[in-house]
């Protein structure tokens, strides 16, 4: 049974939503899930997975959260080569430039990601929801 840990970074709580949803789908598959505030992460969370989802917003210009997600990125960018990688997250504004900006980053790495990173508008509605449960089940499937 692989392990998977979900990190992520929520301001508003709909990131948040959509890492449960997530977590839901991979465990429905029977994957051994964790799911994990980037604030309560380590280094040894992304070594030990198998596969990994990453989730945060579009902040300020289009880019990752300063204080917490983006430094935690910077090292788990140097752990996650040829690990199965899924990125999600919300954004408010603009046309989700921050998230085909992380997938270049993430496939820098040498990590496989398993679909292009998926972005919920705001609030994610119900089927932003089923989305990411679907994605849960594809990525402990990967």
């Amino acid at each position: 049974m692989s392990k998977i840990n979900v990190i992520y970074w929520s301001g508003t709580g709909n990131t948040e939503r959509m890492a449960e949803a997530i977590v839901k789908g991979a465990k429905d598959e029977g994957a051994d899930v964790n799911l994990i505030p980037v604030s309560a992460a380590t280094e040894e969370d992304v070594k030990n997975a198998d596969k990994l989802a990453f989730g945060c917003p579009a902040m300020g210009a289009e880019e990752l959260e300063e204080g917490e997600m983006r430094p935690f990125m910077d090292k788990a960018n140097t752990l996650i080569s040829g690990k199965k990688v899924l990125l999600f997250g919300s954004y408010e504004w603009a046309d989700g430039e921050w998230m085909r900006l992380w997938q270049e980053e993430i496939e820098d790495t040498g990590a496989n990601l398993i679909v292009d990173g998926f972005i919920a508008y705001d609030n994610p509605d119900e089927d932003a929801i089923d989305e990411c449960i679907s994605l849960g089940k594809e990525l402990a499937r990967a």
